[in-house]
């Protein structure tokens, strides 16, 4: 895999652990009760309001962040863009497991959209741990 995919991977990652960290951590309760976003809502579908609830989440999806931005960083480090996809991997795929077998309580778009989401950002994650490429020599003369 080349530098560009891992930084665009990278990028996407951590936009989305600072996008949410930073919100649910900061503004629990508006959070809890707009996220996603752009007039959408999909937590208090699933129980009621936990500011601590929240507040760890937030700082967990803020962990995330700091791990991808020092790792975008270091994009030529294989071991630590494949350690990051490593970790972003099992939050993504765990999150990933609960939310499918809950989307009963979302109308048809709300389940098409946390499916595509949460499945790009398991292949995002995925995209780490594919090994870098050697470096192209110019064979030209």
């Amino acid at each position: 895999m080349n530098s560009k995919i891992r930084y665009a991977a990278l990028g996407l990652l951590a936009v989305t652990g600072l996008y949410t960290g930073l919100w649910a951590y900061c503004s629990p309760t508006s959070w809890y009760a707009n996220f996603p976003g752009l007039g959408l809502s999909w937590l208090p579908q699933l129980g009621p309001y936990n500011e601590h609830l929240a507040k760890d989440a937030g700082a967990m999806f803020l962990a995330l962040a700091v791990l991808t931005v020092i790792t975008l960083r270091s994009v030529d480090n294989t071991r630590l863009v494949q350690t990051t996809g490593a970790v972003w991997l099992v939050f993504n795929v765990l999150h990933f497991s609960y939310h499918v077998q809950h989307l009963d309580m979302y109308n048809t778009r709300d389940q098409t959209l946390n499916v595509v989401f949460l499945a790009a950002l398991i292949l995002l994650a995925a995209l780490l741990l594919v090994p870098a490429l050697p470096a192209r020599r110019d064979h030209t003369r």
